[in-house]
Parts: structure tokens; C-alpha cells; sequence
């Protein structure tokens, strides 16, 4: 069930439409943009390694 959940879309500007304030706002936008700028830290973690690893071989 609790791949389910990782899986489902969420309407964010619903979301946002039915927010109690500003701040639940911000943090429906941080929470969207935190998965991609840490697959992003990831993918760039693992270039530079393999980068590093090449230039040993």
C-alpha cells in the first residue's frame, strides 16, 4: 500500500486553490521541488564519481 501512495498524482494547483494560508502555499511548493533536486544531487554525485573513477584507470 505504501508504494501506492508514491505513485499517485496529486493535483497541486487544487491543492494550493484550497490552502488555509500562505505558508501551507510555500510548503506544497517545497515539498513538490525537494524529490527532484535530490535526484538531481544524486545524479550529479554519481557522474563526478564515475568521472573521478575513469580518470584512474
Amino acid at each position: 500500500m505504501r508504494w501506492l501512495s508514491l505513485i499517485q498524482q496529486v493535483n497541486i494547483p487544487e491543492k494550493v486553490k484550497q490552502a488555509p494560508d500562505g505558508s501551507y502555499q510555500m510548503g506544497v511548493v517545497i515539498g513538490t521541488f525537494i524529490p527532484f533536486v535530490f535526484f538531481a544531487a544524486l545524479a550529479y554525485w554519481m557522474y563526478y564519481k564515475a568521472k573521478k573513477r575513469d580518470k584512474f584507470d
